[in-house]
């Protein structure tokens, strides 16, 4: 792959495309050939598609079709109903991604991500398997074990995770309505600390946390994880299957960045045995959460290595 110049705090994905997918009315950028191989683009919290900016055209400059979807509750991304319950569990953020490639009309694609996108792509590739050609995801094997969430971790990701502790509380709430821009500043600081954005690169981002569903999508994600909030009934057979902890048979490439601040790097083998077909685990040197972002190159080359194999 010839590697491209990266894009400036300026360049945006655009355009942008609208398509009814299931309760959504999703907002996507789209890339490529429309018959190349195709491959779905998962952001996180506190981000956005932005994450893919270098990553999307260098993946359809080597033939693949790129979408990259804004998640429920981010950018021009809407409920298409009003009574929909704003839920941000990870049983409707999975559902999201198969009722994308059903109004899309892809039949297969290799799913990657991280954070919430790499929990999406995880639970797609676990439950829909006929639909994911490959997988990437950072920082492995990324369902939630909701049964046993209130057990304790060690004290540094304790202490990592206070984001998560703030938004089980209404001052949480208050802080994420009132504070958007600031909480993902330190946030991305925090996970990202080799990582030296600017505020255009922010701004361009915290946009599309001013939808009207952001708080309260991210809010009931990080209660319902632990069990603490209920979840959408039209969700509950996903939600069954995920508690499993299901395996995930699809050929699959695991990524961690070295200096990642919220979930430290390791060998992988702790997921080893959620995974059936893991070709590689890799460690991205200097890389934080924001893996895409902060090295497209290597994330994209990953990528083609599965589309290619």
């Amino acid at each position: 792959m010839q590697p491209l110049p990266r894009a400036c705090s300026s360049t945006r994905l655009e355009p942008l495309r609208h398509v009814a997918a299931g309760v959504l009315d999703t907002a996507y950028h789209e890339a490529g050939p429309a018959d190349g191989p195709a491959v779905v683009l998962l952001h996180g919290f506190p981000y956005d598609i932005h994450s893919y900016v270098d990553v999307a055209p260098m993946l359809a400059a080597q033939g693949c079709r790129v979408v990259v979807p804004y998640l429920r509750g981010y950018g021009p991304t809407r409920f298409r109903d009003v009574t929909t319950p704003r839920s941000g569990q990870q049983g409707a953020i999975g559902a999201d991604l198969i009722a994308l490639l059903d109004a899309l009309a892809i039949p297969r694609a290799v799913f990657a991500g991280y954070d919430w996108g790499g929990r999406a792509a995880c639970i797609g590739a676990a439950l829909w398997p006929e639909r994911c050609s490959a997988l990437v995801s950072v920082n492995g094997y990324l369902i939630q074990d909701i049964a046993n969430a209130q057990k304790p971790a060690d004290v540094a990701h304790e202490v990592a995770y206070w984001y998560q502790w703030y938004f089980q509380v209404e001052r949480g709430r208050a802080g994420l309505a009132a504070n958007r821009r600031e909480i993902a500043r330190v946030l991305w600081q925090q996970w990202s600390p080799n990582w030296h954005f600017d505020d255009a690169t922010l701004e361009r981002t915290a946009v599309a946390h001013d939808n009207p569903d952001y708080v309260d999508v991210a809010v009931h994600s990080y209660r319902h994880r632990y069990g603490l909030a209920e979840g959408d009934p039209r969700y509950a057979e996903i939600e069954r299957k995920l508690a499993a902890q299901p395996t995930i048979s699809v050929p699959t490439i695991t990524i961690d960045g070295e200096g990642d601040g919220v979930t430290r790097a390791s060998d992988g083998s702790a997921h080893a045995a959620k995974f059936t077909d893991r070709r590689a685990h890799r460690v991205i040197p200097g890389a934080g959460h924001n893996l895409p972002q902060e090295e497209p190159e290597a994330f994209a080359a990953v990528v083609l290595e599965l589309v290619k194999a």
